[in-house]
Protein backbone atom coordinates (compact mmCIF):
# COMPACT_ATOMS: atom_id res chain seq x y z
CA UNK A 1 0.00 0.00 0.00
CA UNK A 2 2.67 2.14 0.96
CA UNK A 3 5.01 1.36 -2.53
CA UNK A 4 1.53 2.43 -4.09
CA UNK A 5 1.07 5.65 -2.85
CA UNK A 6 4.85 6.09 -3.27
CA UNK A 7 4.10 5.99 -7.14
CA UNK A 8 1.05 7.83 -6.96
CA UNK A 9 2.79 10.45 -5.77
CA UNK A 10 5.46 10.33 -8.55
CA UNK A 11 2.59 11.20 -11.06
CA UNK A 12 2.41 14.39 -11.47
CA UNK A 13 -1.24 15.21 -11.32
CA UNK A 14 -1.48 18.48 -11.07
CA UNK A 15 -3.15 19.16 -14.64
CA UNK A 16 -6.25 17.48 -16.20
CA UNK A 17 -3.96 14.87 -18.47
CA UNK A 18 -1.56 14.10 -14.95
CA UNK A 19 -4.94 13.51 -12.75
CA UNK A 20 -5.85 10.98 -15.58
CA UNK A 21 -2.35 9.36 -16.09
CA UNK A 22 -2.99 8.63 -12.04
CA UNK A 23 -6.73 7.85 -12.61
CA UNK A 24 -5.27 4.70 -15.21
CA UNK A 25 -2.55 3.64 -13.05
CA UNK A 26 -5.03 3.14 -10.22
CA UNK A 27 -6.74 1.23 -12.46
CA UNK A 28 -4.62 -0.90 -13.85
CA UNK A 29 -3.20 -1.40 -10.46
CA UNK A 30 -6.81 -2.77 -9.48
CA UNK A 31 -6.88 -4.97 -12.35
CA UNK A 32 -3.43 -6.59 -11.80
CA UNK A 33 -5.42 -7.40 -8.27
CA UNK A 34 -7.95 -9.49 -10.21
CA UNK A 35 -10.79 -6.30 -9.43
CA UNK A 36 -13.41 -5.65 -12.35
CA UNK A 37 -13.43 -1.64 -13.44
CA UNK A 38 -15.06 0.32 -15.01
CA UNK A 39 -13.55 4.03 -16.37
CA UNK A 40 -15.61 6.74 -17.35
CA UNK A 41 -14.87 9.50 -19.64
CA UNK A 42 -16.58 12.96 -18.83
CA UNK A 43 -15.59 16.31 -21.07
CA UNK A 44 -12.14 14.52 -21.27
CA UNK A 45 -11.80 14.11 -17.94
CA UNK A 46 -11.87 10.48 -16.63
CA UNK A 47 -13.06 8.51 -13.06
CA UNK A 48 -13.29 5.31 -12.34
CA UNK A 49 -16.27 2.81 -10.17
CA UNK A 50 -15.74 -0.60 -9.23
CA UNK A 51 -18.24 -2.31 -6.79
CA UNK A 52 -18.24 -5.53 -4.04
CA UNK A 53 -21.10 -7.19 -2.12
CA UNK A 54 -24.92 -7.20 -2.04
CA UNK A 55 -27.84 -6.24 -0.62
CA UNK A 56 -30.23 -3.10 -0.33
CA UNK A 57 -27.74 -0.53 1.19
CA UNK A 58 -24.75 1.00 -0.65
CA UNK A 59 -21.59 2.68 1.06
CA UNK A 60 -19.71 4.79 -1.44
CA UNK A 61 -15.63 5.53 -0.94
CA UNK A 62 -14.68 8.29 -2.75
CA UNK A 63 -10.95 9.45 -3.44
CA UNK A 64 -9.36 11.73 -5.63
CA UNK A 65 -6.18 11.57 -7.67
CA UNK A 66 -5.77 15.58 -8.88
CA UNK A 67 -3.68 17.77 -6.95
CA UNK A 68 -2.77 21.42 -6.29
CA UNK A 69 0.73 22.51 -8.27
CA UNK A 70 3.80 21.86 -6.42
CA UNK A 71 7.53 22.01 -6.57
CA UNK A 72 9.34 19.50 -8.32
CA UNK A 73 11.05 17.95 -5.35
CA UNK A 74 7.35 17.55 -4.41
CA UNK A 75 6.79 14.55 -6.60
CA UNK A 76 9.52 12.57 -5.03
CA UNK A 77 8.21 10.88 -1.93
CA UNK A 78 10.13 11.40 0.93
CA UNK A 79 9.95 8.45 4.02
CA UNK A 80 11.09 10.14 7.22
CA UNK A 81 10.55 9.89 10.70
CA UNK A 82 7.27 8.08 10.37
CA UNK A 83 6.29 10.56 7.49
CA UNK A 84 5.71 10.07 4.15
CA UNK A 85 6.50 13.88 2.68
CA UNK A 86 5.34 14.22 -0.97
CA UNK A 87 2.51 16.98 -3.13
CA UNK A 88 -1.08 14.80 -2.48
CA UNK A 89 0.64 12.49 0.33
CA UNK A 90 -2.36 13.74 2.13
CA UNK A 91 -4.66 15.60 0.15
CA UNK A 92 -5.10 12.83 -0.72
CA UNK A 93 -3.57 9.77 -2.47
CA UNK A 94 -2.98 8.05 1.12
CA UNK A 95 -6.76 7.77 1.19
CA UNK A 96 -7.24 6.28 -2.12
CA UNK A 97 -4.26 4.25 -1.66
CA UNK A 98 -5.98 2.79 1.48
CA UNK A 99 -8.79 2.94 -0.05
CA UNK A 100 -7.84 0.61 -2.91
CA UNK A 101 -5.70 -1.57 -1.36
CA UNK A 102 -8.81 -2.32 1.30
CA UNK A 103 -11.31 -2.98 -1.67
CA UNK A 104 -8.80 -5.47 -3.09
CA UNK A 105 -9.19 -7.17 0.59
CA UNK A 106 -12.84 -7.13 0.64
CA UNK A 107 -14.61 -10.51 0.53
CA UNK A 108 -17.44 -10.13 -1.53
CA UNK A 109 -19.15 -12.72 -0.31
CA UNK A 110 -19.02 -11.52 3.29
CA UNK A 111 -20.29 -8.23 2.61
CA UNK A 112 -24.14 -7.43 2.98
CA UNK A 113 -24.25 -4.42 1.26
CA UNK A 114 -22.64 -3.24 -1.67
CA UNK A 115 -18.96 -1.04 -1.51
CA UNK A 116 -18.79 0.96 -3.98
CA UNK A 117 -14.97 2.46 -4.93
CA UNK A 118 -15.26 6.11 -6.40
CA UNK A 119 -11.89 7.97 -7.78
CA UNK A 120 -11.68 10.87 -9.49
CA UNK A 121 -9.70 13.73 -11.03
CA UNK A 122 -11.38 17.27 -10.49
CA UNK A 123 -11.89 17.75 -7.25
CA UNK A 124 -9.19 20.50 -6.54
CA UNK A 125 -11.36 22.54 -9.51
CA UNK A 126 -14.49 21.77 -8.10
CA UNK A 127 -15.09 18.80 -8.82
CA UNK A 128 -18.13 19.38 -11.34
CA UNK A 129 -16.75 16.61 -14.60
CA UNK A 130 -16.51 13.85 -12.32
CA UNK A 131 -18.18 13.22 -8.60
CA UNK A 132 -20.61 16.08 -9.23
CA UNK A 133 -21.50 13.74 -13.07
CA UNK A 134 -21.14 10.59 -11.22
CA UNK A 135 -24.35 11.45 -8.87
CA UNK A 136 -26.39 12.69 -11.67
CA UNK A 137 -25.55 9.28 -13.38
CA UNK A 138 -27.49 7.41 -10.31
CA UNK A 139 -24.16 6.31 -8.77
CA UNK A 140 -25.05 7.24 -5.23
CA UNK A 141 -25.58 5.69 -1.89
CA UNK A 142 -26.59 5.28 1.96
CA UNK A 143 -23.45 6.71 2.70
CA UNK A 144 -20.29 8.43 1.51
CA UNK A 145 -16.90 8.81 2.84
CA UNK A 146 -14.70 11.11 0.98
CA UNK A 147 -10.95 10.05 2.46
CA UNK A 148 -9.85 13.78 2.71
CA UNK A 149 -7.36 14.45 5.71
CA UNK A 150 -9.08 14.27 8.58
CA UNK A 151 -6.36 12.81 11.36
CA UNK A 152 -8.96 9.65 11.67
CA UNK A 153 -11.87 12.42 12.83
CA UNK A 154 -15.45 12.34 11.84
CA UNK A 155 -16.02 15.35 9.61
CA UNK A 156 -19.92 15.49 10.34
CA UNK A 157 -20.52 18.78 9.08
CA UNK A 158 -19.24 21.48 6.60
CA UNK A 159 -19.79 25.16 5.76
CA UNK A 160 -21.74 26.17 2.63
CA UNK A 161 -19.83 27.82 -0.11
CA UNK A 162 -21.33 32.04 -0.70
CA UNK A 163 -19.39 34.12 -3.76
CA UNK A 164 -20.58 38.24 -3.79
CA UNK A 165 -18.86 40.37 -6.19
CA UNK A 166 -19.72 43.82 -4.73
CA UNK A 167 -19.54 47.41 -6.80
CA UNK A 168 -19.16 50.69 -5.21
CA UNK A 169 -19.87 53.43 -7.34
CA UNK A 170 -17.93 56.78 -6.51
CA UNK A 171 -17.73 60.20 -8.00
CA UNK A 172 -14.46 60.92 -10.32
CA UNK A 173 -12.69 63.94 -9.63
CA UNK A 174 -8.86 65.26 -10.02
CA UNK A 175 -6.66 63.80 -7.52
CA UNK A 176 -5.11 67.05 -6.08
CA UNK A 177 -8.74 68.01 -5.08
CA UNK A 178 -10.35 64.79 -3.60
CA UNK A 179 -12.85 66.68 -1.79
CA UNK A 180 -14.95 67.32 -4.82
CA UNK A 181 -15.35 63.45 -5.92
CA UNK A 182 -16.79 60.52 -3.96
CA UNK A 183 -13.53 57.71 -3.53
CA UNK A 184 -15.15 55.02 -4.25
CA UNK A 185 -12.35 52.43 -2.81
CA UNK A 186 -12.67 54.92 1.15
CA UNK A 187 -16.50 53.71 0.12
CA UNK A 188 -15.53 49.71 -0.01
CA UNK A 189 -13.17 50.38 2.69
CA UNK A 190 -16.07 51.74 4.81
CA UNK A 191 -17.92 48.60 4.22
CA UNK A 192 -15.29 46.35 4.77
CA UNK A 193 -14.88 47.87 8.06
CA UNK A 194 -18.60 46.73 9.35
CA UNK A 195 -19.07 43.63 8.11
CA UNK A 196 -17.58 41.66 10.59
CA UNK A 197 -20.27 43.19 12.70
CA UNK A 198 -23.33 41.98 10.93
CA UNK A 199 -25.64 39.14 12.27
CA UNK A 200 -24.60 36.19 10.60
CA UNK A 201 -21.09 36.63 12.00
CA UNK A 202 -21.89 36.43 15.38
CA UNK A 203 -23.53 32.93 15.24
CA UNK A 204 -22.05 29.79 16.35
CA UNK A 205 -22.93 25.66 16.20
CA UNK A 206 -21.35 22.91 18.30
CA UNK A 207 -18.58 22.60 16.01
CA UNK A 208 -17.84 25.94 14.66
CA UNK A 209 -16.85 29.75 16.51
CA UNK A 210 -18.35 31.78 13.20
CA UNK A 211 -18.21 31.60 9.71
CA UNK A 212 -15.34 32.03 7.34
CA UNK A 213 -15.27 36.08 5.37
CA UNK A 214 -12.75 36.12 3.30
CA UNK A 215 -11.99 39.68 1.42
CA UNK A 216 -10.44 37.65 -1.82
CA UNK A 217 -10.49 40.37 -4.57
CA UNK A 218 -9.99 43.97 -5.00
CA UNK A 219 -10.02 46.30 -8.29
CA UNK A 220 -10.14 50.04 -8.47
CA UNK A 221 -8.24 52.93 -9.69
CA UNK A 222 -5.78 52.90 -12.92
CA UNK A 223 -3.97 56.59 -11.91
CA UNK A 224 -2.12 58.60 -9.77
CA UNK A 225 -4.15 61.74 -10.14
CA UNK A 226 -7.70 60.75 -10.41
CA UNK A 227 -10.22 59.91 -7.60
CA UNK A 228 -11.66 56.76 -8.57
CA UNK A 229 -15.34 56.20 -8.96
CA UNK A 230 -15.87 52.68 -8.99
CA UNK A 231 -14.19 49.42 -6.83
CA UNK A 232 -15.28 45.91 -7.27
CA UNK A 233 -14.67 43.83 -4.29
CA UNK A 234 -15.22 40.02 -3.82
CA UNK A 235 -16.09 37.97 -0.71
CA UNK A 236 -15.11 34.36 -0.27
CA UNK A 237 -17.70 33.71 2.51
CA UNK A 238 -18.53 30.22 4.28
CA UNK A 239 -21.38 30.21 6.07
CA UNK A 240 -22.58 27.54 8.67
CA UNK A 241 -25.06 24.93 8.99
CA UNK A 242 -28.72 26.14 9.35
CA UNK A 243 -27.82 29.70 8.10
CA UNK A 244 -29.53 30.52 4.47
CA UNK A 245 -26.94 32.27 2.27
CA UNK A 246 -30.04 34.14 1.23
CA UNK A 247 -30.06 35.97 4.54
CA UNK A 248 -26.49 36.66 4.76
CA UNK A 249 -27.01 38.67 0.55
CA UNK A 250 -29.57 40.28 2.58
CA UNK A 251 -27.79 41.60 5.61
CA UNK A 252 -24.71 42.74 3.50
CA UNK A 253 -27.65 44.53 1.23
CA UNK A 254 -29.21 46.19 3.87
CA UNK A 255 -25.07 47.21 5.19
CA UNK A 256 -24.91 49.00 2.28
CA UNK A 257 -27.92 50.99 2.61
CA UNK A 258 -27.72 51.88 6.04
CA UNK A 259 -23.82 53.39 5.38
CA UNK A 260 -25.33 55.02 2.32
CA UNK A 261 -23.27 53.81 0.04
CA UNK A 262 -24.36 53.20 -4.10
CA UNK A 263 -23.64 49.61 -4.48
CA UNK A 264 -24.38 46.72 -6.89
CA UNK A 265 -24.06 43.11 -6.25
CA UNK A 266 -24.11 39.64 -7.82
CA UNK A 267 -24.32 36.69 -5.34
CA UNK A 268 -23.60 33.00 -6.21
CA UNK A 269 -24.11 29.92 -3.17
CA UNK A 270 -22.40 27.17 -4.75
CA UNK A 271 -22.04 24.83 -2.39
CA UNK A 272 -24.85 23.83 0.75
CA UNK A 273 -23.51 23.50 4.50
CA UNK A 274 -23.54 20.07 5.21
CA UNK A 275 -24.48 17.92 8.47
CA UNK A 276 -24.90 14.60 9.15
CA UNK A 277 -26.03 13.63 12.84
CA UNK A 278 -23.98 12.02 14.94
CA UNK A 279 -27.06 9.31 15.54
CA UNK A 280 -26.94 8.41 11.91
CA UNK A 281 -26.37 4.49 12.21
CA UNK A 282 -23.49 4.50 9.52
CA UNK A 283 -21.78 7.42 11.78
CA UNK A 284 -22.57 4.87 14.83
CA UNK A 285 -20.63 1.83 13.54
CA UNK A 286 -17.96 3.98 12.25
CA UNK A 287 -17.26 5.10 15.49
CA UNK A 288 -17.31 1.37 16.55
CA UNK A 289 -14.77 0.64 13.85
CA UNK A 290 -12.65 3.34 15.14
CA UNK A 291 -12.44 2.29 18.68
CA UNK A 292 -11.88 -0.97 17.66
CA UNK A 293 -8.78 -0.53 15.27
CA UNK A 294 -7.65 2.76 17.00
CA UNK A 295 -8.10 1.84 20.50
CA UNK A 296 -9.40 5.51 21.09
CA UNK A 297 -12.23 7.47 21.36
CA UNK A 298 -13.77 9.17 17.64
CA UNK A 299 -13.86 12.98 17.44
CA UNK A 300 -16.57 14.37 15.85
CA UNK A 301 -15.63 17.87 14.09
CA UNK A 302 -16.46 20.40 11.43
CA UNK A 303 -14.48 20.86 8.07
CA UNK A 304 -14.47 25.01 6.85
CA UNK A 305 -13.58 23.72 3.92
CA UNK A 306 -15.67 21.95 0.53
CA UNK A 307 -14.84 18.76 -0.92
CA UNK A 308 -16.82 16.06 -2.99
CA UNK A 309 -19.36 15.18 -0.14
CA UNK A 310 -21.45 18.31 -1.77
CA UNK A 311 -22.25 16.84 -4.12
CA UNK A 312 -23.24 13.33 -2.98
CA UNK A 313 -25.46 14.82 0.16
CA UNK A 314 -28.48 16.10 -2.02
CA UNK A 315 -29.48 12.49 -3.23
CA UNK A 316 -29.05 11.16 0.21
CA UNK A 317 -31.75 13.56 1.93
CA UNK A 318 -28.68 15.88 2.82
CA UNK A 319 -27.09 13.77 5.23
CA UNK A 320 -24.72 10.73 4.86
CA UNK A 321 -21.47 12.31 3.13
CA UNK A 322 -18.80 12.40 5.47
CA UNK A 323 -14.80 13.39 5.25
CA UNK A 324 -13.12 10.67 7.14
CA UNK A 325 -8.83 9.91 6.00
CA UNK A 326 -5.92 9.69 7.49
CA UNK A 327 -3.81 11.80 9.79
CA UNK A 328 -1.19 14.25 7.77
CA UNK A 329 -0.32 18.05 7.40
CA UNK A 330 0.50 21.11 5.78
CA UNK A 331 -1.86 19.97 2.41
CA UNK A 332 -1.32 22.74 -0.97
CA UNK A 333 1.60 23.75 1.62
CA UNK A 334 5.32 23.25 0.77
CA UNK A 335 5.96 20.41 3.46
CA UNK A 336 2.83 18.03 2.59
CA UNK A 337 2.80 14.59 4.58
CA UNK A 338 0.62 11.97 6.22
CA UNK A 339 1.71 9.99 8.64
CA UNK A 340 2.20 6.13 7.72
CA UNK A 341 0.90 4.74 10.76
CA UNK A 342 -2.72 6.36 10.19
CA UNK A 343 -2.78 5.14 6.74
CA UNK A 344 -2.60 1.43 8.23
CA UNK A 345 -5.53 2.44 10.56
CA UNK A 346 -7.21 3.87 7.92
CA UNK A 347 -7.44 0.99 5.94
CA UNK A 348 -8.46 -1.36 8.52
CA UNK A 349 -11.05 0.83 9.64
CA UNK A 350 -13.22 1.06 6.13
CA UNK A 351 -12.72 -2.65 5.95
CA UNK A 352 -14.35 -3.39 9.77
CA UNK A 353 -16.90 -0.49 8.94
CA UNK A 354 -18.15 -2.08 5.42
CA UNK A 355 -18.05 -5.61 7.06
CA UNK A 356 -19.62 -4.69 10.62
Amino acid sequence: MIELLKQLIQIKSDTKTGANEALLFCAGWLKDHNQEVTIHNNNGYLMLTAEKGQGNETVIWNGHVDVVPGHDSQYIPVEKMGRLYGRGSADMKAGVAAMMAAFVELDDKALSRVVQLHIVTDEEIGGHHTSEWLVNQGFSGDFVICGEPTDLKVGLQSKGVLHMDLTFTGKPAHGSRPWEGLNAIECAMMFHSKVADLPFQQESTPYFAHPSVNLAIIHAGDRYNVVPDLCQMSYDIRFLPGQASEIIVAQMAELAKTLGLDMDYKAESSTPALTTKPEHPYIQSLQQAIRKVAHSEPVMFGQHGAADTRYYAPAMGGEGAIEFGPAGADWHGDEEYVVISSIFDYKSILLVHALS
